[in-house]
């Protein structure tokens, strides 16, 4: 058995079985919405807003406060925020799986991802604080390694399964789904939380460091402007660019981040070490964190809405779809640890980047927006190209921060670590959000000149064919009985004879089939272009790669160990010290 620290009460192994079943909760109910978004907009009848905020939400929760949560654990106690995150995994998984609406099914995500921004860092520095020797340090990490990626691959597949053994058939056309079976999937992540829990009352907590000061004017203003920049881009997909809430997100959101930039130049305990970025590689490196990682969920955002959404494949198929873009991570992790550790990893990097590019070319020549049974593309035909972004995703998502360490000063690992870590997953929270907006604003623009032929060719009158004109393309394939309704009731309260309203619907009714099938084309335009600038955006992270240079040699298992252990901890100049003092975090 490896060597560990002695803490008061609790065992090693409970620590790690807590830990390791804790982060593959957390990656869980991470991917889910990934294998589920087509689902949603279909239940829900959301809009593009809506379904945007659904996907983007979670990882926001994640994203904001990711530079907090491990330094609140050595104020705190981890056990304590490990308790914390479980039980806010919990009530976002039941509120997910009971939501009845958009609204609520936004709030389940964000607490939700709130949750899993607690249990990622923590999990993690409960294994580094319990394993004093390094090397046996970085075995364990590599195990917590191991697991999330088994959270990502058992994600998808939980998702199908339940769907497909769960789900009720509704008894009308106008209800077709009496119980969706994907909200058992949330009730199983719930009971695991519950279980970890359990697990975590026999855990070791060495004792926290209480003295670590929090800089809550760098937090508060970092959240705020992520969060002012997230709601404007996500408004965006329905209202436009132009709109005044959508600037003024934007306004409020630049001002809040350069504030945040004017805090941490001065603070004395700051989140993010600006001076990091005066190192040409480094600053390479953290730029295609971003773009990289946002053309991988941009992708898989756009996979699972054309197929599920649009092309209505179930949920299974497309489950097993989200294996090939997961599974990689997990089956490849012997062979790019190798890579890393014997090749130069920034090689690794740009491989990886490079197949993702070819897989956004290649998806971006497909079919979309039309089920496979009227001419569209085959669901199995995605495998090949989701295959290659499974790869390439697999050799970028650990090399990006094995790249970072490996161009820094070994003083700086720690920060390096941790914020290329948070560099990383804002490119994954761009990713859906990006895209949705890409993707809903082309398909409304593709939109409107046939919908208008297909009204006026149904003999609507202009008022009615312009007002029809306003509702997105995935509201007629998603909530056609609610835009019926709305139609309905506005021509009811203009004045119009109920004999004319009637009349007018089922005209509607009769046109309805051309007119979601165009609706459908429209968005799969859209989402076409997706795919391209996600290869586009790929193609330019490989090619930034190949200036990083001037890197030290490649790091050593225990820089290794220490950097990720700092990543979770969030500040790396004490963490860097303490490293130098004791071969655990203080």
């Amino acid at each position: 058995m490896s060597p560990t620290l002695k803490a008061p009460g609790g065992t090693a192994r409970a620590t790690f079985v807590t830990a390791y079943s804790a982060v593959t909760l957390a990656q869980i109910t991470n991917a889910l919405p990934g294998a589920l978004n087509g689902t949603f907009a279909i239940d829900f009848r959301t809009s593009g807003a809506g379904l945007t905020w659904i996907a983007g939400m979670f990882m926001m929760g994640i994203v904001v406060f990711e530079l907090s949560w491990g330094l609140l654990g050595d104020k705190f106690g981890r056990k304590k925020l490990l308790y914390i995150g479980a039980l806010t995994s919990i009530v976002g998984s039941v509120l997910a799986a009971s939501a009845p609406t958009t609204g609520v099914m936004i709030t389940a995500q964000a607490i939700g991802g709130i949750g899993a921004g607690i249990l990622f860092p923590i999990s993690l520095s409960m294994i580094a604080a319990i394993t004093p020797d390094h090397r046996a340090r970085a075995r364990a990490i590599a195990t917590w390694a191991g697991f999330l990626s088994l959270g990502a691959v058992v994600s998808p597949v939980l998702a199908g399964l339940t769907s497909q053994l769960f789900t009720v058939p509704g008894a009308t056309p106008e209800a077709p789904v009496a119980f969706s079976g994907w909200r058992v999937a949330y009730l199983v992540a719930a009971v695991l939380a519950v279980t970890v829990m359990g697990i975590a009352v026999r855990a070791q907590d060495v004792p926290a460091d209480r003295a670590r000061r929090l800089d809550m004017a760098g937090q508060a203003t970092l959240a705020l402007g992520l969060i002012a920049l997230l709601y404007s881009t996500v408004q965006a997909v329905d209202s436009g660019f132009g709109a005044w809430d959508v600037v003024a997100g934007y306004v409020a959101g630049a001002a809040l981040l350069i504030a945040f930039v004017a805090i941490e130049a001065r603070s004395q305990h700051p989140l993010l070490h600006l001076a990091l970025f005066k190192n040409r590689a480094y600053a390479i490196t953290g730029i295609v964190a971003v773009t990289g990682m946002f053309a991988f969920l941009a992708i898989a955002f756009s996979t699972s809405v054309a197929v599920g959404g649009l092309a209505l494949v179930e949920t299974w198929k497309v489950g097993i779809l989200f294996v090939f873009i997961q599974g990689p991570a997990f089956l490849l992790i012997p062979v790019v640890g190798w890579l890393i550790h014997h090749v130069a990893p920034r090689w690794a990097l740009t491989g990886g980047f490079a197949l993702m590019a070819v897989s956004g070319f290649w998806l971006s020549t497909f079919r979309l927006g039309t089920p496979e049974q009227f001419g569209g593309t085959p669901w199995t035909a995605f495998i090949p190209p989701l295959l290659l972004l499974g790869i390439g995703f697999a050799l970028t998502v650990g090399a990006i921060t094995a790249v970072a360490i490996n161009t820094v000063d070994p003083q700086h690992i720690g920060m390096a670590s941790a914020t290329t870590n948070l560099l990383r997953d804002l490119g994954f929270a761009l990713g859906p959000v990006i895209g949705s907006a890409i993707a809903f604003s082309l398909g409304a623009s593709a939109f409107a000149a046939p919908l208008a032929g297909i009204l006026n060719g149904a003999g609507l009158p202009a008022e009615a064919a312009a007002g029809l004109g306003q509702v997105p393309p995935l509201g007629f394939l998603a909530g056609w009985q609610g835009v019926i309704a709305e139609f309905s009731g506005h021509a009811l309260a203009g004045g119009a004879p109920q004999a004319a309203v009637e009349g007018m619907v089922g005209a509607l009714n009769t046109a309805r089939p051309a007119i979601q099938g165009v609706a459908g084309t429209s968005l799969g335009q859209g989402f076409q272009m997706v795919y391209l600038v996600a290869g586009v955006a790929a193609t330019v992270s490989a090619v930034l790669t190949l200036f990083i240079t001037g890197g030290r040699t490649a790091p050593t298992a225990d820089q290794v160990a220490e950097s990720t252990e700092a990543t979770a901890e969030a500040d790396a100049e004490e963490a860097a010290q303490a490293a130098s003092k004791t071969p655990i975090a203080d």
